[in-house]
């Protein structure tokens, strides 16, 4: 007797990191059930023919402001917007108000999360100078994809400036550490080229040379202390260069580095394209791209860190660093398919399939009997300009207004139902905390 499944999807082309093939996939028990010609029944049959089949995109780098500053973003706001912009799972950063450095303080979030969050997701725990003898019970704790450090001030309080307590961090912990790699010192030391009313000035203070020193000193204790590290939106070309040679680290890169660049960027956007590591010149971003295409990036993350436009229409430097991406990662990634700067299996590696490896998140990522049906479907052949009025973001605004591409997430499943279809939400909040338990 034929098998019975809850949904099969028909029609699809199905892609992997390893390429592209025609067929069907069955759903049963909120699983992926069986891949190919499906010899069965449902108890609902969609045909998606004309459209791909991902296995669920993840952003590994959300700010979602929650707890502290709920009026730029929070849970709910920021999940919707993930779900609208095809994404299944974000990794949560810990720089909100207060930090996430302590137990209590995540399993705040974690019960602020349940029922709010309409796609998965798990959330970084900040180190700082005074909770290292915490950090190896607090990486391990449910919903925590990690450690995240901050070597160069940004949005919040968490630091950690100094090699001596790098060093203890990645002593006292087991998991990949993430890194926000600007060197705090030399940040210091550069104030005073910040001119005041012009944006273009904050990549002068925030060098490339800032960027690099940091990442040189977090590769040389990763050697000496044999710890895997993970560094977050890398924006210069020599950066690359140095992680090309780097087994020990992987490599995280943004939109918003590979596709805008100065000084257009800051002369077309103002204050609205300030962010941490800044945007840089058209080397910098050919830069990543040769990484890219080399195999050096790993991930692709949005560091999406809203904030207000009443905020970041203040005069520089007297406004935040950031900007909104959960929403148009996937989109502005397509567009780049399309354009033929990637394939889309290799988006799907940097989405899907080495998020997943890096961080050991169980049942993600792949197209696989067994994982979770955790689906992005995308429409290749759509033409689209990215408008405001489609951002669902509290702070209501993004860098990528009038971007034009050519492909577009149609739909999302989470847990083998319907969670996003044709640029609406569908039903309550169903996203769950991902999880990080090693396979026995």
């Amino acid at each position: 007797m034929s098998a019975t499944y809850d949904l099969i999807l028909e029609g699809g082309v199905l892609v992997t990191h390893r390429g592209e093939r025609r067929g069907d996939i069955a759903i049963r028990g909120g699983k992926i059930s069986a891949i190919g010609r499906i010899d069965g029944r449902a108890k609902k049959t969609m045909n998606v023919a004309g459209l791909h089949v991902l296995p669920g995109v993840m952003d590994t780098q959300v700010h979602f402001r929650e707890p502290g500053a709920e009026h730029k973003e929070d849970f709910a706001t920021g999940t919707k917007a993930a779900l609208l912009g095809g994404i299944t799972g974000v990794f949560e950063m810990p720089n909100t108000s207060p930090p996430t450095t302590t137990l209590a303080a995540l399993k705040d979030k974690r019960t602020r999360a349940k029922g709010r969050m309409y796609c998965n997701y798990a959330f970084y725990a900040g180190a700082t100078p005074d909770n290292i003898d915490t950090l190896g019970k607090l990486e391990k704790s449910k919903a925590c994809c990690g450690v995240k450090v901050f070597l160069g001030s940004s949005t919040g309080d968490l630091l950690v400036p100094d090699d001596t307590h790098v060093e203890a961090i990645l002593r006292g912990t087991s998991r990949r550490v993430a890194f926000h790699s600007e060197d705090e010192f030399r940040l210091e030391a550069r104030k005073h080229l910040r001119v005041e009313g012009d944006v273009s000035s904050h990549m002068v203070w925030r060098d490339a040379r800032t960027a690099s020193l940091a990442t040189e000193r977090v590769l040389k204790i990763a050697r000496k202390t044999r710890r895997k590290v993970h560094i977050l939106h890398v924006s210069t070309a020599q950066e690359m260069d140095m992680l090309a040679k780097s087994p020990q680290a992987t490599v995280e890169a943004t939109p918003q580095h590979l596709t805008l660049e100065a000084p257009d960027c800051y002369n077309r956007l103002g204050t609205y394209a300030q962010m941490n590591p800044p945007l840089r010149g058209r080397s910098h971003r050919l830069g990543l791209w040769r990484a890219l295409r080399a195999g050096v990036v790993d991930v692709i993350g949005s560091d999406h860190a809203p904030h207000t436009s009443a905020e970041k229409s203040a005069a520089y430097p007297a406004t935040p660093s950031g900007m909104p991406g959960v929403q148009t990662l996937l989109p502005v990634m397509l567009g780049h398919v399309n354009a033929g700067k990637l394939s889309l299996p290799h988006l799907v590696s940097l989405t899907s399939y080495r998020p997943q490896q890096i961080f050991g998140i169980r049942g993600k990522g792949r197209l696989a009997v067994g994982y979770d049906a955790d689906l992005t479907l995308v429409d290749m052949r759509h033409r689209r300009e990215i408008s405001e009025d489609w951002i669902a973001s509290r702070c209501g605004w993004t860098p990528f207004a009038g971007y034009k591409v050519t492909g577009w997430p149609r739909g999302v499943l989470l847990h083998g139902k319907m969670a996003m279809w044709d640029d609406e939400v569908c039903g309550s909040a169903m996203g769950a905390e991902m999880d990080f338990t090693p396979a026995r």
